[in-house]
């Protein structure tokens, strides 16, 4: 066994799946491998190749976590954002109500409510805990910071 595991470590391809990630060409190569694997293996925990999907989940998310992580933003922030990436103006956004109501909201001066924020999310294809952060949340920590 011994022998079995010295070869295995000088072939360092056979082992690749299992390495951190510590470049972008890595990170490509290791969604890749992940695509292909959940196209083959799909939610099939019984198949041995269950595992090796969830190493790379990993191992891709620690990456991600550490070069692509997203900035702070405001619920507010993000529907900003989703706004001009669909090209949407507030009369386009009757999940939120009217077209006064979107600009109250995209002011501060009224928050999303859990239905809003549900039927936003469903709308972006986004998960509904990026609306939830509100300016509140935002401006007391930006108070804390400053202080």
């Amino acid at each position: 066994m011994k022998t079995r595991t010295v070869s295995a470590m000088k072939n360092l391809e056979s082992l690749e799946p299992f390495l951190a990630i510590r470049t972008e060409r890595e990170y490509d190569a290791a969604v890749a491998r992940l695509n292909a694997l959940v196209d083959e293996v799909g939610d099939n925990t019984k198949d041995a190749r269950y595992r090796l999907i969830e190493t790379l989940s990993v191992l891709i998310g620690a990456y991600d976590q550490e070069h692509n992580s997203l900035p702070e933003a405001s619920g507010v922030e993000v529907l900003r954002f989703l706004m001009e990436e669909h090209r949407l103006s507030q009369k386009d956004l009757p999940e939120i109500g009217s077209q006064g109501v979107v600009s109250e909201v995209l002011a501060g001066r009224r928050h999303l409510n859990v239905r809003q924020i549900q039927a936003l999310a469903a709308r972006f294809g986004v998960d509904a805990g990026v609306f939830i952060d509100s300016s509140r949340n935002i401006r007391r920590r930006q108070d804390r910071a400053s202080a």
